[in-house]
């Protein structure tokens, strides 16, 4: 595998881009790294009440609609944020994945999973009560995920 960086200084925003001929698990883990890096440097505003609070994305355990707005959860504490669902599965590094209609989560916080053939599966986290509920439709790209973290 070949390295190569060019410098533009005409160009406004930088790009990387990754040429293979397949996209193999070492070009999956080179994807997942700079996702991983570039991830570091968005930045959520959190708010309750008249406060804004900073956190790091790594708190957050999910985002999830309560009536017509989006809560982001902690161990802890919930805040609002102001995105849509929609706009936070764009901007949030790769280890959060939208689960259900109205949940994103993330995925390193994972503690357990409990299936249910015939409806949601049940996502449980480390050191809290709190749980959201995977939709069939996303169970199996939930799964792929987490076994691709695995390697």
């Amino acid at each position: 595998m070949r390295i190569r960086i060019e410098v533009d200084n005409k160009i406004e925003e930088n790009e990387v881009i990754i040429r293979c001929n397949e996209l193999d698990e070492d070009v999956k883990s080179i994807k997942n790294a700079l996702d991983e890096i570039l991830s570091q440097n968005k930045k959520i505003t959190f708010y309750r009440g008249e406060t804004e609070y900073y956190l790091s994305l790594e708190e957050i355990l999910f985002f999830e609609t309560e009536e017509s707005s989006i809560c982001a959860h902690t161990i802890d504490n919930i805040y609002n944020v102001r995105y849509k669902l929609y706009e936070l599965e764009e901007f949030l590094p790769g280890y959060f994945m939208r689960v259900s209609k109205s949940t994103i989560l993330n995925t390193n916080h994972i503690y357990s999973i409990t299936r249910s053939i015939s409806s949601s599966s049940k996502v449980e986290f480390q050191n809290t009560h709190k749980q959201v509920y995977v939709s069939r439709y996303y169970y199996k790209p939930l799964k792929i995920k987490l076994s691709e973290k695995r390697k």
